[in-house]
């Protein structure tokens, strides 16, 4: 080997410490981004004495869920004492059907903006993708005067619908850019065989969407579950979503404060997003990056 070769390739001890390096800095910053989580966690975990007498970051003498059964079926949420469980179930009677309704919609519109294309569908899909930048508190005046007239104010029902128009411009925008990538000779070929607009829908273009479908769950579903504006606008009292109760969990105080119970609250309500990330995290980034390329 020449000088100028061995001068040249890097040394073995050099790769190691920058090796060693990038995992020091990698594990500070998870240790630095995952502490909060670990304070609420432990907290939740250990009853009121020890808390008012430990550390903030020691870890429970034992593991004492009382903080969670109360949080989740005995907590006060204003003048009710029912913990978080119905305005649970009322987050997932809100979610599911929102998630379907607006990744479905979304399909469709994607599908008809790239494979059906019509006079005026560029300023069409240039409106709905205007429609991503609009805030939530611009369409909540317009919104609670639909759900007035339409008769589903304070209700479950009303939080689907304005969450479905909501999330439609995001979930058109996901499936619109994921559906170019697809070659317009399947289309068609399948209409030239006598295949229709939902026929083609049903069995080519959705058998090529599973990507951009988990893409469109995971964020349709983290949005709705997340939200708390138009839960506190919308709706009062048993309709509430579980984010409004938690807020109104740890804001109600009768004698002394629990803040296990708020820590172990504030878990239930971010429980079923952190699963969902956990789970299938992964598949979002693929699902994104799946459409990211044409050809």
């Amino acid at each position: 080997m020449s000088d100028a070769a061995r001068y040249s390739a890097p040394r073995p001890w050099s790769a190691l410490i920058m090796r060693l390096l990038l995992w020091f800095v990698l594990i500070v910053f998870a240790i630095w981004f995952l502490l909060p989580a670990y304070v609420v966690v432990g907290t939740s975990l250990k009853d009121l004495d020890e808390i008012r007498g430990g550390s903030l970051l020691a870890l429970p003498h034992e593991l004492n869920f009382s903080a969670w059964r109360h949080a989740w079926s005995e907590a006060c949420i204003g003048v009710e004492c029912t913990g978080l469980k119905p305005y649970f179930w009322n987050s997932v009677s809100m979610a599911l059907p929102g998630v379907v309704v607006s990744t479905l919609l979304g399909a469709l519109t994607g599908y008809a903006l790239t494979k059906w294309k019509f006079k005026g569908a560029n300023l069409v899909f240039a409106l709905i993708l205007f429609g991503c930048f609009v805030p939530f508190q611009v369409v909540i005046l317009p919104m609670a005067q639909t759900l007035g007239k339409i008769g589903i104010t304070n209700t479950v029902y009303g939080l689907i619908l304005v969450h479905s128009v909501y999330g439609l411009a995001f979930t058109t925008l996901f499936f619109r850019n994921y559906y170019v990538t697809i070659p317009d000779e399947l289309v068609r070929a399948a209409t030239i065989d006598g295949a229709g607009f939902f026929t083609i829908f049903r069995r080519i273009i959705l058998p090529l969407s599973p990507p951009i479908i988990v893409v469109s769950v995971i964020w349709q579903f983290t949005q709705i579950w997340n939200d708390f504006l138009f839960g506190a606008s919308f709706t009062t009292g048993g309709a509430q979503p579980i984010t409004v109760a938690m807020n109104n969990l740890v804001n109600t105080t009768t004698g002394v404060k629990q803040y296990n119970v708020d820590m172990a609250a504030a878990l239930i309500t971010a429980a079923p997003t952190l699963l969902v990330y956990i789970f299938a995290g992964r598949y979002f980034v693929r699902g994104l990056t799946a459409g990211s390329v044409k050809g």
